[in-house]
């Protein structure tokens, strides 16, 4: 039992670890990569499970923040926008088993090119299964699913830059529209049914016995 303690213990710590500790090492460049604007909307949220209500005001400012911080670092030669559509959340209470959770949907816009990067929307999730909850307000877990959305977007987006040669000059764009300025990235669209199935939000089996 009090090694099993122990390992859980560990485990909390290592999961409540700062999204933005990356943000304190130098900035490795995104390719041309500078955030022109981001368009943070709500409009289909849904809570899950037993959780916390946190309003969609909320999480726009929450996401919109933690976006600006992380993406604003960049300063490559080329503007691109991002449409962000927070979909689905769980922030449960401490006493309730089940996992954190965070659902988005992003697109992204090509400024000069006039267009979409991806046609379909990203989905992008994060899910915590051990959190120090009893040290932890709802305020600051919605910031921490934040910031942590904000960081595996980076990641999406190195990861279609190195495959998809985005932020490169060798990107296929898609969706053109005429010449001018490029419109303010719409709210993505859903395709119906939830991000985040029950599986995803249940407890580990150690949490509940």
């Amino acid at each position: 039992m009090r090694r099993a303690a122990l390992i859980l213990s560990l485990l909390a710590l290592a999961a409540c670890a700062a999204p933005t500790e990356d943000l304190k090492e130098p900035v490795e460049p995104l390719g041309d990569f500078r955030l022109g604007f981001s368009e943070v909307v709500a409009p289909n949220l849904t809570k899950r499970l037993v959780s916390y209500d946190v309003t969609p005001e909320e999480w726009i400012a929450a996401v919109d923040e933690a976006v600006e911080t992380r993406f604003s670092r960049f300063e490559g030669s080329r503007y691109y926008h991002m449409g962000i559509s927070v979909e689905e959340y769980s922030v449960p209470q401490p006493i309730v088993p089940g996992k954190s959770a965070l659902a988005l949907r992003v697109t992204v816009w090509d400024d000069a090119a006039q267009a979409k990067l991806n046609q379909e929307t990203k989905v992008i999730t994060v899910i915590q299964v051990i959190e120090a909850r009893m040290a932890s307000t709802r305020e600051e877990r919605v910031q921490i699913m934040a910031e942590q959305a904000a960081r595996n977007i980076e990641t999406w987006l190195r990861t279609q830059m190195r495959t998809e040669g985005w932020f490169t000059g060798n990107a296929t764009t898609t969706a053109t529209t005429a010449q001018g300025t490029a419109p303010p990235p719409e709210a993505p669209e859903t395709t119906g049914g939830t991000v985040l199935s029950d599986a995803d939000l249940a407890a580990p089996a150690a949490a509940v016995q």
